[in-house]
């Protein structure tokens, strides 16, 4: 949660700061607070000594700042405009590959033990391979990252440096009256706060259902996050081969509420469907970066990709801590008002989840009339229809509660043979 507080106020220094000191002064710094922040951490093993963790930690979610708005403004300044679109998604899945590793290696380095010491020592070995590692990539980095290629990759681009910048201050005004960029800020932020909250809270959903299997937990969050590395590289590519940004962003949005849907009736029949959310999800970060430079050109890349990725955080925060606090209150009913439901046998119950329910379409369906500004009459009508069939299902869920599981398996298999996927059976 301190990644995301701290990265909506520091998020417009940093964009200020990567306008003005370019590209390797920005990742230098950006990994060296992070190198620091891992070696002050690994001072903070003692129970005694957790204000000493707090701090480190601060100094990592400060310093990620600095890195999070660079695959954007590296896309632009490094490739030409045939190929920036997939070198984004590459800086993305770069992200996600770090947010897997983080996923894998601490239930597989701390385990449970009966013995605290024990415990402590196995947070001991990982804060050292944390810090090791970070101090590889400062080295790295300093030694080999350039600011800006000896000659601009496009004509575009050799027009760019040779402008003169304006204010950052008219920038973010600039921004903030444009109109297609806030309503692509609206309708980003909600779709990957959404990603934020389930991957958040993601080990305390399967241990709900499946008490005892941290590693598991682990591992799916593995799962989810390589099918989002993978969902980046296909949507990069897409967007490189037909530069068609508002299609491409409306198939991302449309097919994430479905795999929300799959996801939801899936969890408790022992199949973890939610790759098909995440694939989408994570694929519309580096859509969204592009189509917000596509939007706001000539503004930075930086600035644009960084208030994309504040507002990220705005309702990741909102959605953490909204769907945590139905989790506490529902026990092991899985309400959400950002992933829809999961269904419970328990009929007493099935009002409150239908109020989830409907919430998480409500905000779905007008995230989307945001975005369509209401001007494309035959998508804003294909919508109508979904949400009235939402609210239809509701009830058939309501009702037909004994059904719904044998509709589940059955929608698994349907599934299993149409998309590419990535189950992991728990046992």
């Amino acid at each position: 949660m301190i990644y995301m507080i701290l990265y909506i106020p520091l998020i417009f220094p940093a964009s200020w700061f990567l306008d003005r000191v370019g590209l390797r002064t920005t990742a230098i710094c950006g990994s060296l607070g992070t190198c620091i922040g891992a070696w002050i951490k690994v001072f903070s093993v003692d129970p005694s000594l957790f204000g000493v963790g707090f701090v480190g930690q601060s100094i990592v979610a400060a310093s990620q700042v600095f890195i999070l708005s660079l695959p954007a403004r590296i896309a632009a300044v490094w490739f030409g405009p045939d190929q920036v679109s997939s070198a984004c998604s590459v800086g993305v899945f770069g992200n996600q590959l770090g947010i897997a590793i983080g996923f894998l290696l601490p239930p597989v380095i701390v385990r449970n033990h009966d013995d605290l010491d024990l415990v402590g020592q196995d947070l001991q070995l990982m804060f050292y391979l944390i810090a090791g590692f970070t101090t590889v990539l400062v080295i790295l980095v300093a030694l080999f990252f350039q600011a800006q290629p000896p000659t601009p990759p496009s004509a575009a681009q050799s027009a760019t440096k040779t402008n003169e910048q304006s204010p950052f201050l008219h920038s973010i005004q600039r921004l903030a009256c444009n109109r297609n960029y806030v309503l692509l800020l609206i309708s980003y932020g909600m779709n990957v706060g959404v990603f934020y909250a389930i991957s958040t809270l993601l080990n305390q959903i399967v241990l709900i259902y499946y008490p005892g299997h941290e590693i598991d937990a682990g591992r799916i969050g593995v799962a989810i996050v390589f099918a989002g590395m993978l969902g980046s590289v296909c949507c990069g590519v897409v967007l490189d081969k037909t530069h068609r940004f508002k299609e491409t962003t409306l198939a991302v949005y449309a097919f994430s509420m479905i795999g929300m849907w799959i996801y939801s009736f899936t969890l408790n029949t022992g199949y973890i469907s939610v790759v098909y959310v995440t694939f989408f999800m994570t694929g519309y970060l580096p859509v969204g970066f592009e189509f917000a430079a596509e939007l706001t050109y000539p503004e930075p890349e930086g600035t644009s990709s960084g208030i994309l990725n504040a507002a990220c955080q705005v309702f990741g925060i909102a959605f953490t801590i909204l769907y945590a606090q139905l989790l506490n209150g529902y026990g092991d009913l899985a309400a959400n008002l950002t992933m829809a439901i999961m269904y419970d046998r328990n009929r007493s119950e099935r009002n409150r989840i239908k109020f989830c329910y409907f919430t998480f379409n409500c905000l779905h369906f007008s995230s989307f009339l945001k975005e369509l500004k209401t001007r494309n009459y035959a998508i804003i009508a294909f919508h109508f229809v979904y949400f009235s069939v939402s609210i239809f299902v509701l009830h058939f869920v309501w009702i037909f509660g004994d059904l719904i599981i044998e509709l589940n398996n059955f929608l698994h298999r349907f599934f299993l043979v149409l998309f590419l996927r990535i189950d992991l059976r728990l046992t």
